[in-house]
């Protein structure tokens, strides 16, 4: 294996744990957010909450997406080549 093979799979290896990092963080404080509601409004009224768990529920969707290679593909020398032929013909 090459170090650069090597250095893509530790990028790769980084990625799945900050994934794995970050939903048990949005998810201890989501439960946490929750507590409070409940706590004071007895588990009724206005289910504030919701809102900051949708945010971590997107978050979570992009991080994972990222962790697993579907947003963050690796950079070829065809995507260089390809933009450097791109600043050429822009001057």
């Amino acid at each position: 294996m090459t170090d650069a093979e090597r250095k893509i799979a530790r990028k790769r290896v980084k990625a799945r744990r900050d994934f794995a990092s970050t939903v048990i963080t949005l998810v201890v404080v989501d439960a946490i957010l929750i507590v409070i509601w409940f706590v004071t409004t007895g588990g009724r009224g206005y289910f504030w909450p919701l809102w900051p768990s949708i945010g971590f529920a997107i978050a979570i969707i992009f991080s994972g997406l990222n962790a697993y290679g579907l947003l963050n593909r690796d950079v070829t020398d065809g995507d260089i080549d390809a933009e450097l032929d791109r600043m050429k013909r822009k001057g």
